[in-house]
């Protein structure tokens, strides 16, 4: 379509340009008073606060374009065997829980006390999670950063190049191809991200499915064509500038303590593995397969001999499985847990699906029916005013500890007064709960 086209058709009349304001009003009158901050932004691991949208007011002055694009070139395909030998490996941060912050910053901790001892450092190693647009400002903001320190010492500007491999830390044992699917996201960050040489590692999938992974994004997307496909973009500048912030404030703290040797490392690492694992638990956040929508006819215990040694999101969630795994082999039996439905339509079946995954994540046999059957565990799936009714109902006539799926406040204690033993809602540690079942059950470890 032509510009005289466009003039004649008189687009721009037709649709003025929105400001600011009008958007947040709209927001404001979509949420019906509920709050904005909590329904719509979100507090990255890193403490990074995330909007719901982002304008052309919220590009902030950054460092010029080439510095975050690197060279510009082509990233190239490599298998472990052939990286580049690395002056400066970012990946233990990374596979320890770190954040994209800590990595950042620990690294250029690395990286300016090889400068100081006079050896100026090229090639920087990174893993790369599935965090997509974190991990794409991640790259971006440590050439942004690493661009600062080298003048630091007086010398000119030095190249960067960056060597990324997926991340292990993200990977499963259970739903395996998922990983496939992680790695895939995890590659197209390095691209996009600017990386100069990338490795897919194979994670419980076939060597030659991370190979294609390489073809598609280079043959079929085309993505060596771009030196930086970030660029311009509101969101992902805002972050990439978020993000080279938060890294130097940490990095100058590194510094002032004397360097990575003093600074505890293993301390900081530790507290953002913690809220990591808390966050998977509770299931706040998803490991698909693993600690919400379970495949049941998924079976590990072969796999497990090959999971890698070093720390794993999924592992808390993946032993447990693995116990009623290795329970069920010995004894020929699963425990079987039967959700029944009662009452209110809408509620018991949100609630049934809920426990559904829920229990489903140890591996449990789960039945759902109307009617009380012969179960390890009965779980009642119903709305909060019928479930008082409904227990002094259904325990009396099984032998079967009883569970209620919600929370309930000020039945409690009446419920427990019928024979309920335990609750599951969205607010339980899915870990310790499960676990607790499982000895109830009498499943060995």
């Amino acid at each position: 379509m032509t510009a005289e086209t466009l003039n004649e058709l008189k687009l721009a009349a037709e649709f003025p340009p929105v400001g600011t304001a009008a958007w947040e009003a709209a927001i404001q009158k979509d949420l019906k008073g509920a709050d904005y901050d909590k329904r719509l932004k979100w507090r990255t691991d890193e403490g990074i606060v995330v909007k719901p949208y982002y304008r052309a007011e919220d590009l902030p002055v950054t460092a010029p374009a080439p510095i975050v694009r690197g060279t510009g070139q082509p990233w190239s395909a490599v298998t472990p065997e052939r990286a580049p030998e690395l002056d400066i490996d970012a990946a233990p941060f990374h596979e320890q829980g770190g954040t994209a912050v800590q990595e950042i910053a620990f690294a250029l901790a690395a990286g300016a006390a090889r400068v100081a001892d006079g050896k100026t450092p090229t090639w920087f190693g990174v893993r790369v999670g599935s965090n997509y647009f974190m991990e794409i400002a991640k790259l971006r903001a440590l050439r942004m950063c690493w661009a600062q320190v080298v003048p630091a010492f007086g010398l000119p500007r030095a190249e960067m190049k960056i060597h990324c491999r997926t991340a292990t830390a993200n990977k499963t044992l259970y739903d395996p191809y998922v990983n496939l699917l992680r790695v895939t996201t995890e590659a197209l960050s390095a691209v996009l991200g600017g990386c100069d040489s990338l490795c897919i590692e194979p994670a419980h999938f076939d060597a030659h499915l991370a190979e294609n992974v390489q073809h598609i994004l280079r043959e079929e997307s085309s993505l060596d064509r771009v030196a930086d496909p970030g660029a311009g973009s509101y969101y992902i500048e805002a972050l990439t500038d978020a993000l080279a912030r938060a890294a130097w404030k940490l990095f100058q703290q590194v510094e002032a303590a004397g360097g990575l040797d003093k600074y505890p490392v293993a301390d900081e690492l530790r507290k953002s593995r913690e809220a990591k694992e808390k966050a998977v638990a509770s299931r706040r956040s998803t490991i698909v397969g693993t600690n919400n929508f379970p495949n049941p006819q998924d079976r590990a215990l072969a796999e497990a001999a090959t999971a890698p040694a070093s720390w794993r999101l999924a592992a808390a969630f993946e032993n447990i499985r693995l116990r009623t795994e290795r329970h069920a082999q010995a004894t020929g039996k699963t425990p079987k847990v039967l959700l029944l439905e009662s009452g209110d339509l809408k509620m018991r079946k949100a609630r049934s699906t809920f426990c559904q995954n829920f229990f489903g994540c140890a591996g449990f046999d789960i039945l759902t029916s109307d009617e009380l059957q012969d179960a390890d565990l009965v779980v009642l799936c119903s709305s909060d005013p019928e479930y008082l009714e409904l227990a002094q109902a259904v325990c009396p006539k099984t032998k079967a500890p009883v569970v209620v799926a919600g929370n309930p406040a000020g039945q409690i204690d009446a419920l427990k007064n019928a024979g309920v033993a335990d609750f599951v809602h969205v607010q339980s540690n899915a870990v310790d709960t499960l676990t607790q079942w499982q000895d109830r059950l009498g499943v060995r470890s």
